[in-house]
């Protein structure tokens, strides 16, 4: 549904979220820069820079992403993921699930002798034994 404001300044047609504060110009919405988190704040620190999901075993195959260019398969459960655009810096939080509850359910991340940077990520899935594994279903998210 298309924002219009009529001839009294009413804004019609805004769904859920509103619109940030200050001045919004027809470049910013024609550049899709008009978001629900308010440039320059804290909600904008909130988003998450970064999300996949991705098929990791035989050929790793990413199904959906959000600023991730690819994913690097080192070896069993060994993956990197590659940013689209890098980071701020390497001080990010990640979350990360994987696994199917019949097969490898509790699965968790390790990062061993590799540093983290702006621009990608490397871990190893590991199962409850802690060994590395390869796993059908492998999410992975970044906030910064």
């Amino acid at each position: 549904m298309p924002i219009t404001i009529n001839g009294s300044g009413t804004v019609t047609g805004i769904t859920a979220g509103g619109l940030p504060d200050g001045v919004i110009t027809t470049d910013d919405i024609a550049a899709n820069a008009v978001t629900f988190a308010k440039i320059g704040t804290t909600e904008q620190g909130q988003l998450c820079k970064a999300w996949v999901n991705f098929n990791g075993t035989g050929v790793v195959a990413i199904r959906a992403q959000y600023n991730v260019s690819s994913i690097t398969d080192n070896g069993t459960g060994d993956y990197t993921v590659n940013f689209t655009n890098a980071l701020a810096d390497a001080n990010y939080s990640i979350a990360h699930t994987s696994g199917i509850r019949n097969s490898n359910w509790g699965l968790h991340l390790r990062n061993e002798n590799t540093a983290a940077t702006a621009s990608a990520y490397r871990w190893h899935n590991v199962n409850p034994s802690d060994v590395n594994s390869d796993n059908a279903v492998v999410c992975v998210t970044f906030f910064r």
